[in-house]
């Protein structure tokens, strides 16, 4: 079976994506899977990571990574599929070219969106962008606060105007904020932490979609 491509995409800004691109890319490495990142984001904020993780956290399992856009985008991503068993997406904001042929690539898109009814509608566009290209698609609420209604608030608008949507959810904790400080995944910086476990349940809960 060849590799699955994962791309995280969301055209709003401020999503959490490359959070939410680490978190997923490390667990699947700690569980024994060959995986290959993929930045191509302007910010370059996986990128930064990546250059943290090889300077402070050599000690940790290998992860393969590549900066590209344009029109070398898909010819990399065949590339790493043959090297790889999952490469994961770190798409840019904005409905541009690269964003695009990100989707169009991949077996499952993962939208991360922040627990609020504006930012749910906001989704609405990429989710659209996904659903175009044929491609399965899930939205992931990220940075979600452990208490207070906005979260209940979110759901509701989810089910409102009935997009698919992961159970699996990140919350606002500090561990994957200290995680990424050190080139890591909270999975491997802190195993036993709340945060850890909900990364487990994004991870099972997204490899049934992917094959």
């Amino acid at each position: 079976m060849s590799a699955r491509v994962i791309t995280v995409a969301q055209q709003k800004g401020g999503a959490g994506k490359t959070t939410v691109v680490v978190q997923l890319a490390t667990a699947l490495l700690a569980g024994g899977r060959e995986v290959a990142v993929v930045d191509i984001d302007p910010q370059g904020s996986l990128t930064d990571w990546m250059r943290v993780r090889e300077h402070l956290a050599r000690d940790a399992r290998h992860l393969r990574f590549s900066m590209v856009g344009g029109w070398r985008l898909q010819s990399e991503i065949d590339r790493l599929t043959r090297e790889a068993d999952i490469v994961v997406v770190d798409s840019p904001p904005h409905a541009d070219t690269d964003a695009k042929a990100a989707i169009r690539a991949a077996d499952l898109v993962l939208v991360p969106c922040q627990p609020s009814p504006l930012d749910v509608w906001a989704s609405k566009s990429t989710l659209e962008a996904a659903a175009r290209s044929g491609r399965e698609v899930r939205l992931l609420l990220n940075r979600v606060p452990a208490r207070g209604r906005v979260t209940e608030e979110a759901l509701a608008a989810i089910a409102k105007q009935g997009y698919p949507a992961l159970d699996a959810r990140l919350g606002n904790r500090q561990p994957f904020v200290a995680s990424l400080a050190r080139g890591l995944g909270v999975v491997e910086s802190d195993p036993r932490s709340a945060a850890a476990s909900e990364v487990a349940a994004l991870v099972e809960e997204t490899i049934p979609l992917i094959g």
